[in-house]
């Protein structure tokens, strides 16, 4: 019966992440929900990296931005090393503040043929999925971050896939999605995501796109997103929107046209002199290639 609530809370919770809640918390200036449903956000790396955790909220809410994915081992502390009281601290800076507390954003990975390293990444996973819980999150990041060469492909895409169902079944009892960056050493590549993925059987258990040059790659941006838009959840990461050449319109373009109400994840890599004015400029940005994609 524990299971059978898990699963329904699960989805109470899914559709009301899905048609935008933290969308109509009031924000101290600008909006970072676009017209057609997706929300902009920021990750901690790099412009937040040396923040804590209350002036990553203060400058979210200075630049409005709606949500914050934390990144490992950054500024903020907020790690599985917290005590109860301490988590729940954490859980009411981000209700009292009106931004999402989006998740964490981890270094676990699957590929490692030493059993003891996989074994302790997947058990680290699991402590890290109680804390998201803990602080108000709704799931977890990970990543597959290589197939090793010495090893034959089959059998690491097979352990990466084993390995998120067991952490996806795990993340299910807590009411957190385990979001699976598009990551790595030819892990990275579309083709090899979606092998992973055809052996992935927990319904929680989602693609993050990360905006790579691999999604270029024949068949191209359009064909790439096609192959693994069914295992979308809610989050992409993105980097700068006026730097380098990805073609991010296209990307929002693609979004739009499967109705993605999720979140749009800003993890910058530049270092700007002023770096509220680079959100604030960044949020401009997103607003208006959402703004054209809708058209």
């Amino acid at each position: 019966m524990k299971n059978i609530v898990s699963r329904r809370v699960f989805l109470q919770r899914s559709v009301a992440a899905g048609i935008g809640l933290a969308a109509m918390r009031h924000l101290s200036e600008g909006s970072a929900a676009s017209e057609n449903g997706m929300k902009f956000g920021l990750v901690t790396y790099m412009w937040a990296a040396d923040w804590d955790l209350p002036t990553i909220i203060s400058n979210c809410r200075k630049t409005g931005f709606m949500g914050v994915e934390l990144r490992t081992q950054h500024a903020h502390k907020v790690e599985s090393n917290l005590n109860a009281a301490q988590r729940i601290e954490v859980k009411k800076r981000f209700a009292d503040s009106g931004i999402t507390c989006i998740g964490y954003g981890s270094n676990f990975e699957y590929h490692s043929p030493d059993p003891a390293v996989l074994r302790k990444n997947i058990e680290d996973t699991k402590e890290y999925i109680k804390l998201c819980r803990d602080i108000g999150a709704t799931g977890i990041k990970v990543k597959p971050n290589n197939l090793p060469a010495e090893i034959p492909k089959e059998k690491t895409i097979s352990q990466i896939a084993a390995s998120l169902n067991e952490v996806g079944k795990f993340a299910r009892d807590f009411d957190q999605l385990v979001r699976v960056e598009v990551h790595g050493n030819l892990t990275q590549e579309i083709p090899n995501m979606k092998a992973i993925f055809d052996q992935v059987t927990e319904p929680n258990v989602k693609i993050c796109w990360n905006c790579n040059d691999q999604d270029l790659l024949p068949p191209g941006l359009e064909g790439n997103f096609n192959a693994l838009k069914g295992w979308f959840g809610d989050t992409v990461h993105i980097r700068e929107l006026n730097e380098g050449t990805y073609p991010y319109q296209q990307l929002f373009d693609l979004f739009t046209g499967i109705n993605y109400n999720g979140w749009i994840l800003l993890e910058a890599r530049t270092e700007p002199t002023d770096k509220i004015a680079a959100m604030k400029e960044q949020l401009s940005i997103f607003n208006k290639m959402t703004a054209k994609a809708k058209n």
